[in-house]
């Protein structure tokens, strides 16, 4: 089991335990470690880069309980370093957090949010049409969500009954992770 620094962590950098290596059908390796920074692929997000013991991180899964990093070349069991790329935790995060203003300002407006993909140059949210809600306009769904921005409102986590949710200040809490 993996434990996942990235839900409550903002480190960049850290320790862990290499508890597995396996082969891979393309010849490449998964690295198992005890705990980790690294955000895999999935809920919407494209999985961090970076670095284990220098090796570049090619790929991360969820497998399971545990994490998956895929790199070229085996390592063995033991204590490593761990380190994520900054610029592009900071740019999938930023697109994340939009992603959750973006579906927060189109539920005020009538729509509900059934799924998000916040890959660089092809984020979306996709809306269902509510009961009572006209089409919002694409200039007041900015509108609010500009003004969330320019309040600098600070990031809630919470943790119930296995789910993870995130929101900010009082906006409403979103399942994510």
């Amino acid at each position: 089991m993996t434990e996942r620094l990235y839900y409550t962590s903002d480190a960049e950098e850290c320790l862990a335990q290499v508890v597995n290596c396996l082969s891979e059908a393309d010849g490449r390796y998964a690295i198992e470690l005890d705990r980790t920074l690294f955000h895999p692929q999935g809920g919407g997000q494209p999985a961090d880069r970076g670095w284990i013991a220098g090796l570049a991180v090619e790929g991360v899964v969820s497998r399971g309980d545990s994490v998956a990093h895929i790199v070229s070349q085996p390592l063995p069991a033991g204590e490593v370093t761990i380190r994520i790329d900054p610029e592009s935790r900071r740019l999938h995060a930023r697109l994340h957090s939009a992603g959750h203003a973006l579906a927060q300002a189109g539920e005020l407006s009538g729509w509900q949010p059934i799924k998000g993909h916040h890959w660089p140059g092809e984020s979306r949210i996709i809306f269902a049409p509510g009961a009572h809600g006209g089409l919002p306009e694409a200039s007041a769904l900015l509108e609010k969500v500009e003004a969330w921005q320019a309040d600098n409102l600070p990031r809630q986590l919470t943790f119930a009954d296995g789910l993870r949710k995130v929101g900010f200040g009082d906006m409403q809490s979103y399942p994510c992770g």
